[in-house]
């Protein structure tokens, strides 16, 4: 019987030499996933470096709102923010060793993976067939084993060493912040680890293409907020303070990693110059911040120029 399906497979039941039995077509097994000839294989090959680019950006979300909600909570006067940014950052750090031990094969810093081939593969429960237009064959599978779940794991590893770890520090560091304020960061991060959760579950395959052009669109839009709102107008004014020179290589960081992302580095020699593409947006805004200058505008709206 022929085996309908996108993601419908047989699965092998047995093989003693040359001899392999197959079973009836139906959902492969967790870590397999059908081949050209409708059999379930099991996957063996190592992420690309693209696959791996999209689990440090997912890695990353959870780590980047935990430092914006730490600034905005902390306040200006709070010596205990620097604290909370490298607590987060060890979280979110042992979160991802932890994941990748605890993932096939375990115990080592490697994991095993099935190559993604299309949009679809995100969604296989959009495509169990129905033969007789009455019973679904039901064949839903991670195709794109591991990639879709082991960012739950690695999001409930970190919600976990958060819980454990960081009311400790902000109960004994926090001493600058009012009772009510000190432990807000945590409780923004209750609020987004089940957002970000959601947005996996539904929007996994979605992110997986578009990631590197999000990175890159919200890394410009957040660096011309950011040095607008500091009035930073030409580089005195950034390298007066440490921190915004921390911001400033922080979206530079962020910038090299969209752009590895977009062009995948397939051709080393010729995608390696679009990094030196990482410090225009900065320059352009310092070269061209004097012009836009709101002051300026109403002056010289004013004198009827």
């Amino acid at each position: 019987m022929a085996c309908l399906g996108l993601y419908c497979g047989k699965t092998l039941l047995f093989k003693n030499g040359s001899t392999e039995i197959y079973g009836e077509c139906g959902v492969c097994p967790r870590g397999q996933r059908t081949n050209a000839q409708k059999y379930c294989q099991p996957c063996t090959e190592s992420p690309e470096l693209y696959d791996w680019l999209y689990l440090g950006f997912m890695a990353m979300l959870p780590l980047v709102l935990h430092w914006f909600f730490i600034e905005w909570y902390s306040g200006k006067k709070s010596s205990s923010a620097l604290f909370q940014h490298i607590t987060a950052l060890f979280e979110c750090s042992m979160a991802a060793i932890v994941t990748l031990l605890v993932s096939d094969p375990v115990g080592v810093l490697y994991i095993r993976s099935c190559r993604v081939l299309m949009l679809s593969d995100w969604y296989t429960m959009l495509y169990n067939p129905s033969p007789d237009y009455v019973t679904t064959v039901h064949c839903t599978h991670e195709a794109v084993y591991p990639l879709y779940t082991i960012v739950f794991i690695y999001y409930a590893f970190c919600l976990v060493l958060m819980m454990l770890l960081r009311p400790l520090l902000v109960k004994k560091i926090a001493c600058g912040l009012g009772k009510s304020d000190r432990f807000k960061s945590i409780y923004a991060a209750l609020y987004f680890f089940p957002i970000l959760t959601v947005l996996q579950a539904v929007g996994g395959g979605l992110l997986y293409y578009a990631f590197p052009y999000i990175i890159l669109v919200l890394s410009l839009v957040t660096l011309a907020v950011y040095m607008s709102a500091s009035e930073i107008e030409n580089c005195y004014d950034l390298l007066v303070r440490k921190k915004r020179l921390i911001v400033l290589f922080s979206h530079w960081l962020l910038h090299a990693y969209g752009i590895i992302s977009i062009s995948r580095v397939d051709k080393l020699e010729q995608d390696l110059p679009l990094l030196a593409l990482v410090p225009t947006p900065a320059l352009f805004y310092l070269f061209t911040a004097k012009f836009t200058e709101p002051s300026r505008i109403l002056s010289e709206g004013a004198n009827g120029h």
